[in-house]
């Protein structure tokens, strides 16, 4: 820890100094004298449009630099205007007659005059900044149609054997002049020196060798030894040991390279080739780390799943690519050293490497095409991903980038067919890096939230993988041919912020409000946590009232903290008063409906005529009311679902509420005995069970009543008061079994509809044929008086 603190220490003392400087040259005043020559130069170069884009980029850089100082320069006196201004306001408009006191008449003179010489320097400020502003855009204009005028421009075929001969010729000439720089031989002193530095040379050599020869099996011992060991953990510390088959490798390499420089016997090109080496190897090394990550022979380690043939394919192809492009690298290097090359040199020999590369894209693309993400099991899933969705997106780009580019760098367009395929092979390196970092601190979540594996599919780890893509926008940019200044232009602008009204918002200012509300908001919960757990539960006051104060807490505070956020950020709404006026009739009609439940649901927490707890009916539904919010009420009915209804309904509508003010209520339950039997005795008995209820009231008591003379009983009713009405169930139940207990001992009946039914032709019950003759049955009978068996 101490060593750490003392880094973090000497990281303060370089870092202030140069933000002192950058902040004193931001706000040091402009040298305009120097900015109209500058100025002058640029606006000649862009009429001319003769300067190399070189030229064009020096001066950009220079004129940037005012920029800053004039943007500073504008909001110069800033709080002397603003108070200048309020002075003249409170003396009131000019009367339109003219006269006025002379004393007031010589104080407006005087402010206006001091307004004028205080406002002078922002608005030359504003002036000069315009005009810098307008030359950093024709500037940017002209290299970015140079760029593409550079990229669409059709050179040689490198198909054409006609081309072939100079290219080769180009090329041995190259190697000859590299081969030339050697003093080994040549150079006394360079021999002496040589023979002076042979044991660090070989001394560095040594610890290359071994570095770079068990480099990578170190790593992997360690690994297996972690992995065994088991743990928590177990990601975090495994995508750190990996790192080291990255560390130790480069490590031997800059060994190498040290002891090749102390030979002295390097020339300027080869010392370039060689101080190109630890980079090559980095991105060597780190391709075949990102492919281990992304395509690990363990299943459970693997970022994108597919059969382990092709995870190890796979690996060989990142590989390739990484490869090809360091010797693309080293091929562009080697072309740059001589200015006498023919025209078809670059495309030529660029142009094999180029097939190869996208060979072997193509093929890597294939294998995107198929794979999915780790868990993803498409036989069991009916539903394709997201992840799986753009995996095979970017599997079918990369197979169509690596067609289109070699066949464009076929025809003659050399630099649109590169610009396509190796940003593609860089553009899946940084892909995969996002994928790579995601599990990696997903994996630090699930380590510090104790939820395991299960944690990595959690809102946390989702939210980080979106800021690490985001992060590394501007770095696919850069990859695809934007330049510095355009992403500097981008966060300049960003910077300024937008325009609402006469109002300037900058992502300061939001960021300001954020954190203010963030602020506000979690004093208004604290207070209400403290409101609802300490202070409210000592008072008398019912759980309703307690409720309807939190609520109406919590409401208040995101307003003020609102409130609060928009003025401490400086964010000026007069402005925006038109607008809103305008929209409000749009936004009465649209909305009229959630206004409504708004104001009910404050007019409910007010009034309180239901609460949180109660049980009501309204609109055929009966529950417990669990939640009461600004737009709608939560009710949990009886059979455990929740019912959500619009707050306007519980107003305007009819609401019944079975426990406002107190849980006592009446429960009426129906009987019914034979016809004969001894109504008195019955009576007594439903009494006698009612009093013996431990929730019926003695006061008032239970009252038993012969309600009807049923068509099938006499109907009688027990009527109790319980004491809590949400028993009544219990209550219906217990009173039921004590009927059915009672009568069957004193050997009351309890009737059930009985019905005497008459049948027309009985006989077509027993298969009997109906008569023909109604003579030959029998005698003839009365139409009017049916027989016995006939209805």
């Amino acid at each position: 820890m101490k060593s750490i603190h003392q880094w973090l220490a000497l990281l303060c003392l370089v870092c202030l100094p140069v933000l002192a400087n950058a902040q004193t040259a931001a706000t040091a005043a402009p040298n305009y004298d120097l900015w109209q020559s500058v100025a002058g130069r640029a606006e000649t170069a862009v009429d001319t449009g003769t300067d190399s884009s070189e030229v064009f980029e020096v001066l950009r850089v220079r004129i940037t630099d005012f920029r800053a100082k004039f943007a500073a320069a504008r909001t110069a006196n800033k709080e002397r205007i603003q108070t200048l201004q309020a002075q003249l306001s409170a003396l009131g408009p000019v009367p339109e007659t003219g006269s006025e006191p002379a004393n007031v008449a010589t104080r407006r003179a005087e402010l206006t005059k001091t307004l004028a010489e205080v406002q002078g320097p922002a608005q030359v400020a504003e002036a000069a900044y315009s005009r810098a502003d307008g030359l950093i855009r024709e500037i940017d204009n002209i290299i970015r149609e140079r760029q593409t005028e550079r990229l669409l421009a059709l050179g040689p075929s490198p198909v054409n054997p006609v081309n072939w001969g100079p290219a080769l010729t180009d090329f041995r000439e190259r190697l000859s002049e590299l081969s030339a720089e050697s003093r080994l031989w040549s150079d006394p002193d360079a021999r002496t020196t040589f023979r002076e530095s042979t044991p660090l040379v070989l001394l560095l050599l040594a610890v290359a060798i071994v570095l770079l020869a068990r480099g990578r099996r170190w790593s992997a011992i360690i690994a297996d030894f972690l992995r065994r060991l088991g743990g928590r953990g177990l990601g975090v510390w495994g995508f750190v040991i990996s790192l080291l088959r990255i560390a130790l490798p480069l490590l031997g390499l800059l060994a190498l390279c040290r002891a090749l420089d102390a030979t002295g016997m390097l020339g300027l090109r080869g010392q370039q080739l060689v101080d190109a080496i630890p980079y090559a190897g980095a991105t060597l090394l780190g391709a075949r780390w990102l492919a281990e990550r992304l395509f690990s022979r363990l299943d459970e380690d693997a970022l994108i799943m597919t059969r382990a043939e092709r995870r190890s394919e796979a690996r060989l192809y990142a590989t390739l690519l990484a490869l090809f492009l360091v010797l693309r690298g080293a091929l562009d290097m080697m072309l740059s050293y001589g200015k006498n090359l023919s025209a078809a040199t670059p495309a030529v020999l660029s142009f094999p490497l180029l097939v190869v590369t996208g060979l072997v894209l193509f093929r890597m693309g294939q294998i995107l095409r198929g794979a999915s993400k780790a868990g993803y099991q498409p036989e069991a899933d009916d539903r394709v991903t997201t992840f799986v969705r753009v995996l095979r997106l970017v599997g079918l780009g990369a197979m169509v980038v690596s067609v289109v580019g070699p066949v464009m760098a076929a025809v003659g367009y050399e630099q649109a067919g590169s610009a396509m395929v190796y940003p593609t092979v860089l553009s899946l390196a940084v892909l995969g890096l996002v994928m790579a970092l995601q599990r990696f601190f997903a994996d630090i979540y699930c380590l510090i939230s104790g939820l395991g594996v299960a944690g990595r599919d959690t809102l946390v780890p989702v939210l980080t993988s979106f800021a690490l893509l985001l992060g590394f926008i501007p770095v696919l940019a850069l990859i695809w041919g934007a330049r510095v200044a355009d992403l500097t232009e981008l966060w300049t602008a960003f910077s300024r912020g937008f325009a609402i009204g006469e109002t300037r918002v900058s992502p300061t200012d939001f960021i300001a409000f954020v954190v203010i509300f963030s602020i506000g908001l979690l004093l208004t919960r604290l207070l209400q946590g403290t409101l609802r757990n300490n202070v409210l539960p000592k008072t008398n006051i019912d759980t309703g009232g307690r409720n309807a104060i939190v609520s109406g807490l919590g409401y208040v505070g995101i307003f003020l903290a609102a409130l609060i956020a928009i003025t401490g950020a400086g964010i000026d709404l007069s402005s925006l008063a038109i607008v809103a006026g305008a929209l409000s009739v749009g936004i009465g009609f649209g909305l009229q409906n959630i206004v409504s439940n708004f104001v009910s649901g404050i007019i409910l927490l007010i009034e309180r005529p239901i609460s949180e707890g109660d049980w009501i009916e309204v609109g055929g539904q009966q529950g417990i009311v669990r939640a009461i919010s600004v737009r709608s009420t939560r009710i949990e009915t009886f059979d455990r679902t929740d019912v959500i209804v619009p707050n306007a309904d519980l107003v305007s509508g009819t609401v019944t509420n079975f426990t406002r003010g107190n849980t006592v209520g009446r429960v009426i339950i129906p009987v019914g005995v034979a016809y004969g039997t001894d109504t008195r005795k019955v009576e007594k008995i439903l009494k006698e069970i009612a009093d013996a209820h431990p929730m019926a009231l003695a006061t008032p008591a239970p009252f038993v009543l012969l309600s009807a003379f049923g068509a099938d009983s006499l109907d009688f009713e027990i009527r109790m008061v319980l004491r809590d009405i949400n028993w009544s169930i219990s209550v219906r139940n217990d009173v039921n079994h004590a009927i059915v207990g009672k009568f069957a001992e004193h050997g009351i009946e309890i009737p059930f509809a009985q019905r005497d039914v008459w049948l027309r032709n009985p006989e077509a019950l027993a298969g009997q044929a109906p008569p023909q003759n109604s003579a030959a049955v029998g005698p003839k009978t009365d139409p009017d008086t049916p027989a016995k068996g006939d209805a």
